[in-house]
This record gives structure tokens, sequence and C-alpha cells, in this order.
């Protein structure tokens, strides 16, 4: 948050300047005034501590662009970057158990290479490239879905259901749910193929074997079950990593998010709003880790913490 706090300082540009793209006309005495209240006619070590002080009794700032406080703005927007992420995941992890199975039942076949090819497209294709793809393909060529926004302008929800459980809604969420989750799936694809290679040669799964059990509840029963286990952990953190990450997404489709947020409030130099939300991305990676943690500890009697 410190190397935050400099480097936001260290931006071109006057943090008011926002306020005069949003209509206002800034004096200098208007202007010295605001600078007075929003503190940034202190030095820098002064601006510092007082933004530790608010860290700690849980305010993260008054927006210099919407003059509200930076956690409005933040409740507003993180619902949407959540459904987002969390459809996202769950496409990614449903077609990663599958692949996996596939990919390790195969092993030493083109379609493994294949496989294991597409994972490492799908982590080295950058997300804003993908989704212009997609636009391009299946919403400008083809017209089977809508290029941005959350719903079809005009659009009006009568309460919160019809608002992310509408058929409109759904429509536009798939093609931003496709493009992040291809580009989320390589990890676990890859870490569930190598854990269930590696779970296949346990001995007790020769044991199993021994015992005259068929391969085919060998491999489901007790091989696939095991190899789930490292995938909770890669699932956690990328779950807190996708909150970083469908900031791309949310600005090549226009999803009125957090990433898109973050990108509006670089651009207008608001200083608190973008501190308070990399604040929570951070917050929310850290803590998803140690939640990963303490579910492996839990589900896996072989681990213990002291």
């Amino acid at each position: 948050m410190t190397l935050l706090f400099v480097l936001f300082r260290l931006m071109p540009g006057d943090p008011l300047s926002g306020l005069i793209g949003a209509g206002f006309q800034l004096t200098p005495e208007v202007r010295q005034a605001l600078m007075s209240r929003f503190g940034l006619d202190q030095p820098l070590h002064m601006q510092y501590l007082l933004y530790l002080r608010n860290l700690l009794t849980g305010y993260l700032g008054w927006s210099l662009y919407y003059q509200v406080p930076v956690l409005n703005i933040i409740q507003s927007r993180i619902w949407n970057t959540l459904i987002l992420a969390l459809s996202s995941f769950v496409f990614a992890y449903s077609l990663a158990l599958v692949g996996g199975i596939i990919l390790a039942q195969r092993q030493g076949t083109k379609i493994e290479a294949l496989g294991i090819v597409l994972s490492a497209v799908s982590r080295g294709a950058p997300m804003f490239w993908t989704g212009m793809i997609a636009i391009s393909i299946f919403s400008f060529s083809l017209n089977w879905l809508p290029s941005h926004g959350m719903h079809t302008p005009g659009y009006l929800a009568k309460d919160i259901v019809e608002q992310y459980f509408s058929l409109d809604f759904l429509r536009h969420l798939v093609l931003p749910t496709v493009v992040s989750g291809f580009y989320f799936l390589g990890l676990p694809l890859l870490v569930f193929k190598d854990s269930l290679l590696e779970t296949l040669g346990e001995d007790y799964i020769e044991l199993a074997r021994a015992k005259g059990l068929s391969e085919r509840a060998v491999f489901y029963k007790h091989a696939t079950r095991n190899a789930i286990m490292p995938m909770l952990t890669t699932g956690m953190t990328l779950i807190g990593l996708a909150l970083e990450g469908i900031l791309y997404v949310e600005v090549v489709f226009s999803w009125p998010g957090m990433g898109r947020e973050i990108v509006l409030a670089v651009w207008n130099r608001d200083y608190p709003l973008i501190q308070g939300m990399f604040f929570l991305i951070a917050v929310s990676i850290m803590g998803m880790n140690l939640l990963s943690d303490m579910i492996y500890g839990m589900i896996d009697p072989r681990i213990t913490y002291g």
C-alpha cells in the first residue's frame, strides 16, 4: 500500500483535473479550497500518515471525481465483478476437471500434446486480445451475442433478481465469461492432470488394483477424488487473482465492475478511489490464500498446523 501510495502520486497531471472533466469550473480560490479539503496541499509525508490513519479506521477516503465515499462506489461495482469472476471460475474449473481426466487417460498421445499447447496458449494470449477476437466473431460477424455492457441499452430491471437473472443479463455474461475463463483454464488443467498422474502411481492405487477393483473404480473413486485436493489451493488463489485479471475483460466489454472503474479512476487521477480498490484486491488475494491453506488442512489429515 505504501508503494501504491507513492506510485500514484508520481503520475503526471493534476489530481483535480477529473473535476474539470466532470463539468466543474475551478477558479484559483476554489482549487486551493479543494486542495485543502482533500489534504492535497499538505506535504507528502503528512498525506501518507493521514492515509494510514484512515485505513486503520476502515475509511477508504472520498472520491475526488464522484464526490462520494470510496466505499459507496466499491459497493455499487463489486457485485458485478464478483458475478463475472465467479462465472469465469466455474467455467474454467469445469473444463479443467473434464480436460484433466481426458489428458491423463491419454498420456503420451497427440491429444495430451494438444491439450498442453492449448493450456499454454490460454495463459499466453492476452485477455484483451482474445476479447476483441470474440467480439469480432460472435458479435459483429455472427451477431449471436452482445458486444458490451451488462444489459441492452434502455433495459430497466425491476429488482435485483431481474437484474442478475434475466435472459438479457445472461446473454451479456456469456462472452466475458468465456474469454476470462479461457485465460484461467490453463493452470488448473495442468495442475489437475499432473496431480492425477502422480496419484495413479501411489501405493494405495496399486493396492486397490491388487484387490480386484475395476480400472474405472480405481480411476474415478480413488485417484480422481484425491487428485482434486491440490486444485483447492489453486482455486482459492485463482478467485483472488480473478478480481485483478477481470480488469481487462471489463474494459473490453464495458462491463460496469471494479476493473473498469479502476481504469476510469486512473484516467481521472482519483487517488482515493484507486487506492481503495487496489487495497480491496490485495486483501482478497491474501484472504483467499489463507482460506485455501485452512481448507486444505481440513480435508487432508496428513497436514497439521502447529
